[in-house]
């Protein structure tokens, strides 16, 4: 027995269930989602690559006036800390004008890259310091993990994948390449210009095929860390719903204190209706709360019983009425008034009960 009970606490904590939404909801707020930096690496390189071969000429151009600037303003100057200074920051301004554009591009590369694996998420969980990432331990597991072994192959990878294009591009136009000797040196810059071009553009098509693998598995990965036992899911639904076992203690603390109000009221009924032994109705009429008598209490069998000896103490007159007293117990609740069609029969009840307490 004890064997099987060990067997099944092992099953049930093991982490084979998909993840709650809460859960995911409570990862995501932690910046745990699944995300490949790959991604964000091929797509900025590809837009970097896509805007130096669309805009080429105005980079070139931008670039050529800006050392056609430096040679014919600052040639012959004498240099002084203040004349370094000012040629320095002079140069650096043209130079913010040229690189702007690329940046700029390059950081909504980067936005778009994220927006597109896990939509808008800010959070700073994942940048707070964190003693237990100190632990030479957990610093040695991590080193020989799976996931580390995984990233050096995705490392080599690239390397053969980027190879491959620079190889590809250089062999295709060897022609070209092997004549740049005999161009002009802004034949020769434009033609190294258009190869390098070209061999990021093959690269970075190449990259982000890696980068989509590498996605699939990121995800799945994340999927994995996250799952949950059974026992996990049980903890949640307790935290969100409540502990069945205390909503049930409650549950049963209402019943009895709304029994103890029930049996309170019923010395102040008019009369208990009853039928004999199984139903017990007691009813009062005040016309100034209600235009009609309402139900003070009603029980079956034992609490039927219960309510007969109550007004037995307090000498509240039972009559007995079997169909009505059925009748009223499965259509009138606690504090409702009587239906409509039990006026009648009530209210010659009610008279009778009058009557008798003149007589006395």
């Amino acid at each position: 027995m004890d064997f099987v009970r060990l067997n099944l606490q092992f099953f049930a904590g093991e982490k084979t269930e998909k993840a709650t939404p809460k859960k995911r909801q409570d990862s995501r707020k932690k910046g745990q989602v699944a995300k490949s930096q790959d991604i964000n690496t091929a797509i900025v390189l590809l837009a970097v690559f896509l805007v130096l071969m669309f805009a080429g000429n105005y980079f070139y151009t931008s670039l050529l006036n800006i050392f056609r600037h430096s040679y014919q303003e600052y040639i012959g100057m004498d240099l002084t800390e203040k004349n370094v200074q000012m040629i320095f920051l002079d140069i650096l301004e043209e130079l913010v004008f040229v690189l702007a554009p690329i940046m700029v591009v390059a950081m909504l590369a980067g936005v778009i890259a994220n927006y597109m694996q896990f939509g808008f998420l800010f959070s700073t969980e994942s940048i707070q310091p964190k003693l237990e990432k100190l632990d030479p331990i957990k610093g040695f597991k991590r080193i020989f993990s799976m996931r580390a072994i995984i990233e050096l192959l995705k490392s080599i990878l690239k390397i053969v994948l980027v190879s491959v294009a620079t190889f590809s591009v250089l062999w295709m136009r060897k022609e070209e390449i092997l004549i740049l000797a005999q161009k002009s040196v802004g034949a020769s810059l434009a033609t190294i210009a258009n190869l390098t071009v070209q061999m990021g553009l093959i690269a970075c098509v190449l990259l982000i095929f890696l980068a989509v693998l590498d996605y699939l598995y990121q995800k799945y990965d994340f999927e994995k860390n996250i799952r949950m036992s059974k026992q996990d899911i049980k903890d949640e639904h307790k935290n969100i719903e409540g502990d069945p076992l205390i909503k049930s203690k409650i549950k049963q603390r209402q019943r009895e204190m709304a029994m103890r109000r029930m049996m309170q009221e019923i010395p102040n009924a008019d009369v208990v209706i009853t039928n004999p032994t199984h139903y017990a109705i007691a009813l009062k009429y005040d016309e100034h709360k209600l235009d009609a008598p309402f139900v003070v209490a009603k029980g079956v069998d034992f609490m039927a019983q219960k309510i007969k000896l109550i007004a037995k103490e307090n000498e509240v007159i039972m009559v007995e009425n079997r169909p009505l007293a059925r009748a009223l117990y499965s259509q009138a609740e606690i504090g409702d008034v009587i239906p409509e069609e039990f006026f009648k029969a009530v209210a010659e009840i009610l008279a009778y009960v009058y009557r008798t307490k003149n007589k006395i």
